[in-house]
């Protein structure tokens, strides 16, 4: 790969990168094109040396922001049901949209994007969903398919509404009472079992 080929492909990543980190910030109609670009240093006539469309940015951009949530699994952080509940549920993950759960963060947005865009992000939902379910008290292979979609529904929610309100006493309260929701919930499964 020549030396312009190769800045090209870094310039593309680091758009790829902050469209990522801002469309979890800002929802995917919250960011214009003109102010990524003006961000990345260049202009929004560039933006077409990268990319087909709006789309196509939106969809590589979900991508990343989805494969990070998935590293963030991986490393092993919230290996247990009750670690991923505590720190999806938790003030630092409420006050980084940019950096968490693309599927918190977009949740409002994916109903209006592509067909490309909502397929990436319904494959996310499943792989968390499987996930989660490992992670719920369990002594036999049935599964927790009803127990799995809960958990998520009330964690992707509960951040949600954590993040809407503008009473730190309450946001606060909507993490907290939730958390404990779920890890009764959890405890409750396993003493059934």
């Amino acid at each position: 790969m020549g030396h312009s080929q190769t800045q090209k492909q870094e310039t593309h990543e680091r758009i790829v990168q902050l469209a990522a980190q801002r469309f979890r910030e800002l929802g995917l109609e919250g960011l214009s094109i003109a102010n990524l670009m003006k961000e990345v240093g260049l202009t929004h006539g560039g933006f077409y040396k990268h990319f087909e469309s709006r789309d196509h940015l939106v969809a590589e951009a979900l991508a990343t922001a989805l494969e990070s949530s998935n590293s963030q699994a991986r490393a092993g952080k919230t290996a247990t049901f009750q670690a991923l509940v505590a720190a999806y549920l938790s003030k630092r993950h409420r006050d980084s949209p940019g950096t968490g759960c693309a599927i918190g963060a977009l949740v409002n947005d994916m109903g209006r994007a592509g067909e490309e865009a909502r397929a990436l992000y319904t494959a996310q939902v499943r792989k968390s969903l499987s996930r989660i379910g490992q992670r719920l008290s369990a002594t036999d292979d049935s599964g927790h398919d009803a127990e799995a979609i809960v958990a998520l529904s009330a964690m992707v929610g509960a951040l949600g509404l954590a993040r809407a309100v503008d009473d730190p006493a309450l946001s606060g309260k909507i993490l907290a009472t939730v958390q404990d929701y779920l890890l009764a919930l959890d405890a409750s499964s396993a003493t059934d079992d």
